[in-house]
């Protein structure tokens, strides 16, 4: 990620969550969010048959999580996995949403057999990944749960993200060595 990119997420999903009056305290409001943004937010099931994300699913765990497509009319549509935990389909919601608001550009086609699709680089989805966790779970919510002696399961339940993501926000934003200093630093004043 690039040098500066992490404190300007944090900064840009306060202000996101601040312009819908989203507390450190309740969960993003994501239809709003992608509502800012012109986006629309549908299950996959509303595509196509469930059986058939049943199969994939099957055949393949995880293989599909969520998309952006752009309509005709530039609009655009992320599509997610209905059959994925309400966490997780958060997280991913989130994540879609981070590509949109960065502006990410397509740069990349793969191809898995005979089906050509296009990716972001390895840096947008980085990027995509922490702006999305900062969107769910903002920093001064990280740290007064670490304060109040919330875990990652409780911190997921109450804000409605995985517990992955959670586990995520609190060890690579460097809430918990925070958390861990200031304690420290309160226990030796008290023994002075």
């Amino acid at each position: 990620m690039r040098r500066g990119f992490k404190t300007e997420a944090e900064k840009l999903a306060a202000s996101m969550r601040q312009r819908l009056g989203c507390t450190d305290e309740e969960p993003a409001p994501l239809q709003e969010v992608a509502g800012e943004f012109g986006i629309t937010v549908i299950p996959a099931d509303q595509l196509i048959d469930l059986r058939r994300l049943e199969d994939l699913q099957a055949l393949q765990p995880d293989a599909f999580s969520a998309a952006t497509f752009r309509r005709p009319d530039s609009t655009r549509v992320i599509v997610f996995n209905p059959l994925h935990p309400e966490g997780r389909r958060r997280s991913n919601i989130a994540h879609e949403i981070a590509h949109i608001a960065l502006d990410h550009k397509v740069r990349t086609i793969e191809q898995v057999g005979d089906l050509k699709f296009l990716t972001c680089d390895l840096e947008q989805e980085e990027e995509a990944d922490w702006l999305g966790g900062c969107l769910l779970l903002p920093r001064p919510l990280l740290i007064k749960a670490a304060f109040r002696e919330l875990g990652a399961p409780e911190i997921a339940e109450k804000y409605g993200t995985s517990e992955h993501m959670a586990r995520f926000r609190l060890n690579a934003s460097g809430v918990l060595v925070q958390v861990g200093r200031a304690r420290a630093a309160k226990a030796r004043r008290a023994t002075r």
